[in-house]
């Protein structure tokens, strides 16, 4: 079984400042990196693996509540892309006609902001990325469902015929458990929950996404999302 837990990165200047980041790498101000160094990861999430979108301040946020343990980054992880308003305050951009503006419950999977990204661009490089995380097949489980008849040519060129056998028991949902930390971005991570609790980015999101808080999931074999955790999320301490 392998567990995940998304986690938003702490703040910035720009974040006080109610500015749409994006991509624009805003590293921590000051109290985002006080507040964090007073802040630790529950105790089954402090040995995960850490990744996080290489913005630093994604970075700079699993290094510190890691304790400096290796961080794995991925392109795929970075913030939504938010095109020409990057920079922009979200009350700014509802008040200006010309701005495109509209709000996250009225956007659907295929909404784009002008020259940016949509949450369906964001859902297709993060599933990706997730499918990495599974394992491969190997010789004791085999890739097709438990029961299939298989054929195979045997030794002197007769067909034969066979099922495939289950997955080993060490390698069923329960047997291992894996777990994955991401440090990410509030887009990456509404995407995450969207796919996980089955919105489709039309009427209010079913999960908040606050600070401070591991938004856990379980990555079935299949590559999908599933909730794991409370709605509102697992508070650091």
């Amino acid at each position: 079984m392998i567990r995940l837990a998304f986690l938003r990165h702490g703040i910035t200047a720009w974040n006080r400042e109610g500015r749409i980041q994006g991509r624009t790498d805003i590293p921590l101000d000051p109290e985002g990196r006080d507040r964090l160094v007073r802040l630790t990861l529950p105790p089954d999430w402090r040995d995960a693996t850490l990744h996080a979108s290489p913005l630093s301040r994604a970075i700079e946020t699993a290094r510190v509540l890691g304790d400096n343990r290796p961080v794995h980054t991925d392109p795929r992880l970075i913030e939504m892309d938010w095109g020409a308003w990057e920079g922009r305050r979200g009350h700014d951009l509802r008040a200006d006609p010309a701005s495109g503006y509209r709000d996250l419950e009225h956007w659907g999977w295929d909404f784009r902001p002008p020259d940016g990204e949509s949450p369906a661009d964001v859902r297709d490089r993060l599933t990706a990325w997730l499918k990495e995380l599974l394992p491969l097949p190997t010789q004791d489980q085999s890739p097709l469902p438990p029961g299939e008849r298989v054929r195979v040519r045997g030794t002197h060129g007769e067909d034969l015929f066979g099922c495939a056998e289950p997955p080993h028991p060490n390698l069923l949902p329960g047997g291992e458990k894996e777990s994955h930390l991401i440090v990410t971005h509030i887009g990456v991570i509404r995407v995450a929950l969207a796919l996980a609790w089955g919105w489709d980015f039309r009427g209010p999101p079913p999960v908040p996404v606050k600070r401070d808080r591991l938004y856990a999931m379980v990555l079935a074999a299949d590559g999908t999302l599933h909730p794991a955790g409370p709605r509102e999320g697992q508070r650091l301490s």
